[in-house]
């Protein structure tokens, strides 16, 4: 994946078609700004879904790592699913 091109939802809008073959055939992400700030990406589909895989995993080994602590811990410091799924949205958000 190359550097990222910053572009204005204006200049984005005059031209959608090249900013997603540019996504796709070049693999140089669009990142989108409104009033200056950067709001979005316009990333290859590959690309999105390879990076939710990396998440997903990523979340998944933390989960299970979690896990394992608790478990090492014993019985007195065991975690519930309830408090693990507390304690991941408290990491995520």
């Amino acid at each position: 994946m190359t550097e990222p091109v910053v572009e204005s939802m204006a200049e984005v809008r005059s031209h959608l078609a090249d900013v997603i073959d540019r996504a796709r055939r070049d693999e140089t992400p669009t990142i989108i700004t409104r009033r200056g700030r950067q709001e979005a990406v316009v990333i290859d589909i590959a690309e999105y879904q390879r990076l939710r895989q990396l998440a997903e995993s990523a979340e998944e080994a933390w989960l299970n790592r979690l896990a394992d602590e608790a478990e090492a811990e014993g019985v007195e410091g065991a975690v519930s699913l309830e408090e693990m799924a507390a304690m991941l949205r408290s990491h995520h958000g």
